[in-house]
């Protein structure tokens, strides 16, 4: 399985915890299409295995407009016509079509582990080893058969569901920006799930940091996603907002969990270097959540989310049994991936590729079939580093050949780490010190 992933870096406000690649420069956003496509068509015989995933990260997707993300759209149809790849036929329906591999999630700016757990749990240089780096596909072409993406090749760009198959589509949106004519056009474009960052249900707390939406905004956006047809809905929930009480955060689980949404993902705040929040704390005009709080908030939301059916299934996420998120988990599981867009990350197993973080200079070299990402070569210590530090975020944990049992023995005993066969898995409580735990280990 691989995906691809396309960063569209545009947002209508900057957020004040946010240090992911981003723009306000919205009247570029029909010539980034343009230079997506023309990256997508330089790139696609890198794409080597058949896509099960594809992603619109950002930035905020959902401020493109509907006829850019088709056109988007239309280039990837495009380039599933014009290759013949030669990997076992995937059928869908007994109708196979001839398509290309599509878009992943790989997170398009500096890769930086936000964890749901307390900051104390990923605030090492181990956890964020590598991870501002991405990588570089180059293998041979491969064959791929599938109800793919967007598309049944009669060049009609609204197919049904059932046409897309098992392919998850995923669009990022802001909830101010669901209305029911978008949402409508999003799902008759083929998008099947939509994560929307909702953050937080209170209004002075969205104030704070910077959102430009209102808590009865974000309830209007899930009715009418769902509204809309769309029946795989993730939400993001941050906590450890500055001033942020327990009371306010058990407000907000509850709410999300009376929405009928089938995910969540939760980041406990970390104050990224050169962030307006960043700023506010060194002057001294915040007020800074502390550990023990945060750590009760996680619990917290463990508690309540795993008592309604969820499925902790990393550290930072939430799903409904069978609705986990398939892009996002190739991240955790060494799948590779190819992102498309400024500072879009990809990762083929051996090397992490980074095209250059700058809208101009991307749109200027794409156009110009001149893009030159930075590419780094994994040594084997870096990609057994990975390994164990990404398999930990997650239910599944790690291979034991993977690391040091007599090492690993002391959390078994203590419950921080749970012996699952083969694998060991951090337990809910060693999440808090898991940072210390990945050390050691490795």
């Amino acid at each position: 399985m691989s995906g691809i992933y396309i960063h569209i870096p545009f947002c209508k406000s900057r957020c004040r915890y946010c240090d992911f690649f981003s723009t306000t420069q919205l009247e570029r956003r029909e010539d980034y299409a343009h230079a997506i496509i023309a990256e997508f068509n330089d790139r696609l015989h890198l794409l080597t295995e058949p896509v099960h995933t594809i992603y619109f990260g950002g930035g905020t997707p959902s401020q493109m407009p509907v006829e850019c993300l088709r056109m988007i759209l239309e280039c990837l149809v495009d380039g599933a016509k014009r290759l013949q790849f030669s990997a076992q036929p995937y059928t869908l329906h007994s109708t196979p079509y001839t398509l290309h591999p599509t878009p992943d999630t790989l997170h398009s700016t500096p890769y930086t582990l936000h964890s749901s757990a307390p900051r104390s749990t990923y605030h090492s240089s181990l956890i964020v080893h590598n991870l501002k780096n991405t990588l570089h596909s180059s293998a041979p072409r491969s064959t791929y058969h599938s109800s793919l993406i967007v598309h049944n090749l009669k060049n009609t760009l609204h197919p049904s569901p059932d046409e897309i198959g098992d392919i998850e589509l995923t669009l990022e949106a802001n909830p101010g920006d669901i209305t029911p004519e978008k949402a409508r056009a999003w799902r008759e474009m083929g998008f099947n799930r939509l994560s929307i960052g909702i953050q937080s249900f209170d209004d002075d707390l969205l104030h704070l940091i910077g959102r430009r939406h209102t808590a009865q905004e974000a309830l209007q956006a899930v009715a009418t996603a769902q509204a809309a047809g769309f029946d795989n809905i993730s939400i993001d929930l941050m906590y450890a907002l500055p001033s942020q009480t327990m009371e306010q955060w058990q407000k907000d689980v509850q709410l999300a969990l009376h929405l009928g949404i089938q995910h969540i993902s939760t980041y406990g705040l970390i104050y990224e270097e050169g962030t307006a929040l960043t700023k506010l704390l060194m002057d001294n005009r915040l007020q800074p959540v502390d550990e023990e709080l945060e750590m009760r908030m996680y619990d917290y939301l463990v508690g309540q989310l795993t008592a309604n059916g969820f499925l902790h299934y990393e550290v930072s996420n939430f799903a409904l049994p069978g609705r986990h998120s398939r892009h996002n988990s190739s991240y955790w599981n060494d799948t590779p991936y190819l992102g498309l867009g400024a500072a879009a990350h990809s990762y083929d197993g051996q090397h992490r590729q980074w095209n250059i973080a700058d809208l101009d200079g991307y749109i200027r070299q794409a156009l110009a079939h001149q893009l030159s990402p930075e590419i780094e070569h994994l040594s084997d210590e870096d990609r057994h580093t990975e390994r164990v530090m990404l398999g930990l975020r997650t239910s599944q944990g790690v291979a034991k050949a993977d690391i040091d049992m007599h090492k690993a023995k002391p959390y078994l005993e203590q419950g921080l780490l749970e012996d699952k066969g083969e694998r060991v898995a951090a337990t809910t409580q060693g999440f808090h010190i898991l940072n210390r735990i990945i050390e050691d280990l490795l």
